[in-house]
């Protein structure tokens, strides 16, 4: 599996149901360098399984739409929003955040990531128009 197909196949999982997501997609010294809207945080593997252990008390489904997905060798990069369905009302999507992450990949996992991430406003037309959905 290429590095793209993994990041894509990641993406593309349960993440809000599967336990198993971490386990079969993350190396285990991996990183992940996140610089949101709340500050930087240094999440390892363990770190890493907490935090989904928490997405799955708290959303019913997630979905992501990428403008951007590219390939370098072993590394891709991705410009991607988050949509998701809370457990509390799982008919109802909402728009999360806008993300850009660069992800290397080493024994065909997630070894290394570096993420911004900004909570989404869907009341500014040009950032909505910008990350409007492409074809990739």
């Amino acid at each position: 599996m290429s590095a793209k197909e993994l990041v894509k196949a990641f993406y593309n999982s349960d993440l809000a149901n599967d336990s198993n997501v971490v386990p079969k997609f993350f190396h285990k010294d991996c990183e992940l360098h996140w610089s949101s809207s709340h500050g930087f945080m240094l999440l390892k593997y363990n770190d890493i399984v907490d935090f989904f252990e928490g997405t799955r008390k708290s959303y019913h489904s997630l979905r992501f739409e990428f403008t951007h997905l590219i390939e370098a060798d072993a590394s891709v990069i991705t410009r991607h929003t988050l949509f998701g369905n809370t457990i509390e009302n799982p008919d109802s999507e909402q728009i999360l955040a806008r993300f850009s992450t660069i992800w290397e990949v080493e024994d065909n996992k997630l070894y290394r990531g570096y993420e911004i991430s900004q909570q989404a406003d869907e009341t500014h037309a040009k950032a909505m128009d910008s990350f409007a959905e492409r074809k990739l």
